[in-house]
Formats: C-alpha cells, structure tokens, sequence
C-alpha cells in the first residue's frame, strides 16, 4: 500500500481536538500539531464525529461525499521546516475501543486513484491493533498515575499515624519529664540555699569562718550540680525522642540499644493510657537480657513499632479489666533476648486476645477491632512493613482469645 503521509491522531474529548503526535511524509516527521473539533469541513473531524471512515480517491472530486467545503490546513510543518504536500487520494479510519472513538489512522498519497477497497480492509485491520495498543498505552499511564497518588497518599497516611501516636505519647511524656523537672527545680533550690549560707560565712571575719562547712558546701554544691545535669540532659532526651518521633523524614540506622529503647517506650505508653482513664492499673514487666548486643536499626521506626503495641496491649488488658472480676491483674511484659543471629522482642499481654477469625487480617491496612475514632487500622499494618521492608526481620502473633497475646520481633544482628 503507497503511503506517501502516514499518521495517527489521538482525539483529545476534554479539549476539543485531535492531537497528532507522530506523522510521516516521505520518511520525514511532521512537527506535531493539533487540529481544532470545531472547524467542521476537516474530514479528520468527520471521522471522529461520525465514527465512520473516510475514503477518497481524488480529494477535489469526492471531499463533498463527506463535508460541504475543502480547506487546505496549512499550520502542519515538518521537523526541516518545509511546508506539508496536499494529498489527492486518502483513507481516514476511526480508532475505536468498546465502540467509543480514541483517535484516527490516516494513509495518504499524492497520486489519484491510489487506494483500492483491499487497502482499507488491510487498512481495517492495521487500526483495530492500533486502537488496542493506544488503549494499553492509555490505561498504563492512568495506572501509573494512581500508583503515584496511591504513594503519595500512603505516605500521607504514614505521617498522619504517626502523628496520632504521637498525640498518644504526649500523657506519657508529660510524666516522664516531669520527674526530672521536678528534681531540677528542687535541686536548684537547695543549691540557692546553699549558695547564702557559703555567702554569709565567707562574709565572716576571718578568725570566726568554718574552713570545713565552706568545703562541705562546695561539695554539696559540686554533686548537687551533677544531679541537675543528669536530670537536665534526661528531660532533654525524652524531647528529642518525642521529634525524633514526629518526623516525617526516614531516619538513619544507628547502634541502638533495644533495652533502653523498650524500656521507654512502654513506661511512655502506659501513662498515656492512664492520662485518659485514671483507674486503669497494670503491672509493667520487663525481662531483659543484659548481654543484649546493640543493633544498628533506624530508632524513630523501631520505637513507633514498640509504641504500636504496648498500645494495644495496654488496650487490650484495659478493655479486659472492665469485665473481668476483681482476681485479674492486667500485666504486660516485654522481653529481649538474642538467638540464631538475631535480636529477639516479645510483648506479651494477658487481655481479651484475637479470635481465630480475625488473626489472619490484623496486619491488613485500615482493618481496626476499636471502635469507630479510636483507631486508624494502620498501626499493625505500619508496624509490619517497618518490620520486614525497613529492618529484614519477621513478626508473628500467638493468641488466645480472652487469655493472651504475644507478638514477637525478629530483628537480624546484621543490618
């Protein structure tokens, strides 16, 4: 088949037009450009409109079979900057996927008489590939889109978790900064105290000062400063940990102490519980194992995991508190150990525990057993990707319903 201009219009419904993207004449590219909808005597825009095809064997003597007046377009250049050819024989044939109009396939020649009905079937067939291949092409970019606005919000969502455990952490805080506060504030005191009575002595003449009371009290002094130290830099720890916590950037892997980490956190989780319902009570157990090697991990990721559940596990012993008889004690345990290369956590509690019918899909984003506005159904779902994507580790759960949970984190030595 001559195909002397060959090209393929992509019909753009929102703005109007038809988009030729790529088009050839005599083996040279057309810039591209767009033809308007609205100039009604272009056969390009009677084959979409009618979704039929166009075929023309001498344009001068057939185009009135289609449109009532020819016009020569003359914005359409090639990539050497000449000026196109009109054609005299032409086939325009509509792209159609599910009986809705995509785009169009046109051959054209500068000779009369240069297409025969052959053509247009071989023509036919060419467009009903090019139609399904245009509508892969186009469902691709639509799917890599959503994948985009997909990411985009699940990163969205990620820091809108970790700002609600944030909020979560705020009761916990409060309290544990306020221990050290108060020893600042009251060790402060005493050396102002102090700091007169060293004052006054060494106001006094010579012969009546007590050499030994003025070095008692710099001593006093001296120790008393180092208690305001360390209680100073303990208060300002626990702020950083809150940022650290806040950020929504991914962290760096650091040697981490698991034990000190853990520590923390649960104490942080358990009075940010109790901030919310003061009669709740639990016994906070913690078996450490000494010899526990630091491990290089990304800290903020490894405390919102450990924060994650001693959350529920808190959540848990409560809700089983308020039905359980006076002989049940709320107890939740956590426990480190090291084994087969890795770093091993375990939080354990005695509370309501996960029915059998719900355990497979606890780690499922947005699934929640909370009542509506008291859980966002990511934790578990974060928890896990933290665990396995960000860290190479594991997590299982073992469960009894109304008697325990225990989850349990493998971590590998080796980051």
């Amino acid at each position: 088949m001559e195909a002397s201009v060959f090209g393929i219009g992509i019909f753009i419904p929102e703005e109007e037009s038809i988009d030729y993207r790529m088009a050839i004449e005599d083996g040279r590219r057309y810039t591209p450009y767009r033809r308007k909808m609205d100039n009604k005597n272009q056969l390009p825009v009677w084959c979409i409109e009618n979704n039929k095809e166009v075929f023309i064997n001498n344009v001068r003597k057939e185009y009135t079979n289609y449109i009532s007046e020819y016009t020569e377009v003359d914005h359409a250049r090639l990539d050497d900057g000449s000026k196109f050819k009109s054609p005299v024989s032409l086939i325009y044939l509509p792209l159609t996927v599910e009986e809705k109009v995509i785009g169009l396939i046109t051959v054209q020649s500068f000779r009369e008489d240069a297409y025969t009905q052959q053509h247009l079937d071989i023509l036919k067939t060419l467009a009903s590939y090019t139609s399904a291949a245009l509508y892969n092409a186009s469902s691709f970019e639509t799917l890599q889109t959503t994948v985009n606005e997909l990411q985009l919000t699940q990163k969205q969502l990620i820091q809108s978790e970790k700002m609600a455990s944030l909020g979560e952490l705020t009761a916990g805080i409060a309290h544990e900064i306020q221990n050290p506060l108060n020893f600042v504030n009251n060790f402060s005191e005493v050396n102002r105290e102090m700091l007169e009575e060293l004052k006054a002595e060494s106001e006094k003449p010579k012969a009546e000062r007590d050499a030994q009371a003025e070095v008692e009290l710099i001593n006093n002094l001296i120790e008393n400063e180092k208690k305001i130290s360390h209680h100073g830099k303990r208060a300002d720890s626990i702020v950083k940990g809150m940022l650290e916590h806040s950020r929504s950037r991914s962290g760096q892997k650091e040697l981490t102490d698991l034990n000190i980490l853990a520590d923390e956190f649960m104490r942080l989780s358990y009075h940010g519980l109790r901030s919310k319902d003061k009669s709740f009570n639990s016994e906070l157990t913690t078996r450490f194992d000494t010899a526990l090697p630091k491990i290089s991990v990304i800290t903020q990721d490894i405390g919102r995991i450990m924060l994650n559940l001693f959350n529920n596990a808190f959540y848990a012993v409560n809700q089983k508190q308020k039905t359980a008889g006076a002989d049940y004690k709320p107890e939740v345990t956590v426990s480190t150990s090291s084994e087969n290369g890795q770093v091993v956590i375990k939080v354990k509690d005695n509370g309501v525990g996960i029915p059998d019918a719900i355990k497979d899909k606890i780690m499922q984003p947005f699934f929640t057993t909370k009542p509506t506005g008291e859980g966002t159904g990511l934790g578990l779902s974060l928890t896990y990707d933290m665990v396995v994507k960000g860290h190479g580790g594991s997590i299982t759960v073992d469960t009894k319903e109304g008697a325990y949970t225990i989850f349990t984190i493998y971590l590998p030595l080796t980051q």
